[in-house]
């Protein structure tokens, strides 16, 4: 394990020396899949009305209009343009998710990069090397810290994205060694984000904000603006001020041996990921007896701790702290069989029948119980009782979406706002993404055009 003064400078090192022919061919199909994923995301939330008003606030404030901001027609400066995509990119609460330590990775990093390389004229194999060395550090710092850090109520996917987007944009740049080491102490000065604001639009502009530190990070870095060479592991750096935990071996130990950009996984529902799996046991049980909610005298729940502590909204008043209720989420499963975007909007949130029914759900917690697993009972006051176990909720490690989920997962959300041949035509090119000498070809073909009417797509 390197000294405690070396960290920063040690990653730093291995991320310029990193070539893309040393990433295993795994991990680079897995960095496609999450290019996919999160491109997908951020065009399915471009019209959210968080987006809007996003929009509204910082336009004025642009320079040269220089990179897309996805799935709108608008354009702005790379730094805006990252971080506009960003939020649009979270605000669905769909992206991407490190299980170890529930990071988005791809948010921050992806809407640095390809904001970066529209700027730059860089290829699709670029934007690809940069997403998965920026997912890898970001992982990796975040794995560092995990779990007292997130406990501590810092939202990980902001204050260690702002990491991965500045190896990102530095990899774009051709960052040396050392002014990389100095990318990496800008980033860990701004990093922040805090889990009060979830439920809030203020949750998805952490990973905007992340992109953006971070690519101004590296921009600074790039003209020779200095910092800490120890801004990781400083006695006053990001991992002793953030944190009670400073493992710094997850950080250095294995570097391009292991990697955690391998082990992306990605949701099949758009909310809280400890939530998936009463939301898989749910829509199961509807499926299976279709259970009326008028028939239901109870939901009981029984699953870890973390899931209240994170999700325990009981009367969420909005599509967005809906997705911060299990409450809503297993009524609207049993109730709808969705975990989509439309079972997390105002509309859903306020609906008689959901509001009546996520008052019968009951929660009861054990330690014992994983993050990932549920055990279900609905009792109908019929005097019936129908029981789910959920070992690992779709979506997971042990039972990731496969090429074609993913597939359905971009058109469903991405045909609502670009229309339907513009999804598919856009979808066909990112998973060509390496095929691509321009990077911005991508980006501009997620630009509705006039004569797109947005619908679903016929999945």
């Amino acid at each position: 394990m390197a000294r405690r003064e070396d960290v920063t400078r040690a990653l730093a090192e291995w991320i310029v020396g990193c070539q893309l022919v040393d990433i295993p061919e795994s991990v680079q199909k897995e960095g496609v899949r999450s290019f996919v994923n999160w491109l997908g995301c951020a065009v399915g939330g471009a019209s959210h009305e968080t987006v809007d008003r996003a929009l509204d606030g910082v336009a004025p404030f642009s320079g040269p209009q220089k990179a897309t901001v996805l799935g709108r027609t608008e354009r702005l400066d790379a730094l805006h343009a990252a971080l506009l995509n960003g939020i649009s990119s979270h605000v669905l609460d769909y992206d991407d998710t490190h299980l170890k330590t529930i990071i988005h990775p791809a948010g921050p990093v992806a809407s640095a990069a390809l904001a970066v390389a529209e700027l730059k004229d860089l290829s699709g194999q670029d934007v690809l090397h940069a997403l998965i060395l920026g997912i890898e550090a970001e992982c990796r710092i975040g794995n560092s810290v995990y779990p007292d850090h997130y406990d501590r109520g810092w939202h990980i996917t902001g204050t260690t994205g702002v990491f991965g987007a500045a190896v990102a944009v530095g990899k774009l740049l051709g960052l040396d060694a050392q002014r990389m080491t100095w990318a990496l102490g800008i980033a860990a000065t701004q990093s922040s984000n805090l889990r009060e604001m979830f439920g809030t639009m203020t949750k998805s502009f952490h990973p905007g904000r992340a992109a953006q530190n971070g690519a101004t990070a590296a921009f600074l870095a790039a003209a020779g603006f200095d910092s800490s060479e120890s801004g990781i592991e400083g006695r006053r750096g990001f991992a002793h001020v953030l944190s009670t935990k400073q493992d710094y071996g997850q950080i250095l130990d294995d570097l391009g041996t292991v990697w955690e950009a391998g082990l992306n996984s990605y949701k099949p529902f758009a909310c809280g990921i400890v939530i998936h799996p009463a939301i898989d046991g749910c829509i199961q049980i509807r499926n299976e007896h279709a259970i009326r909610p008028e028939e239901v005298e109870a939901i009981e729940l029984k699953a870890n701790p973390f899931v209240l502590e994170l999700t325990g909204k009981k009367e969420p008043r909005t599509g967005l702290e809906s997705k911060f209720s299990i409450f809503h989420a297993a009524a609207c499963a049993l109730a709808r069989g969705d975990g989509s975007p439309t079972a997390f909007t105002d509309e859903a949130a306020t609906d008689p029948v959901l509001v009546d029914l996520r008052r019968r759900v009951k929660v009861e917690t054990d330690p014992a119980v994983r993050e990932d697993e549920v055990t279900i009972i609905v009792r109908t006051n019929g005097g019936r009782s129908v029981s789910k176990y959920v070992e690992h909720a779709i979506g997971s490690i042990h039972r990731p979406l496969s090429n074609e989920e993913l597939d359905r997962k971009f058109l469903h959300q991405a045909a609502l706002v670009i229309g339907e041949k513009r999804s598919r035509e856009l979808l066909d090119m990112a998973w060509k993404l390496t095929d691509f000498r321009h990077a911005a070809e991508i980006a501009k073909a997620s630009v509705p055009t006039p004569a797109a009417q947005p619908k679903e797509a016929a999945l």
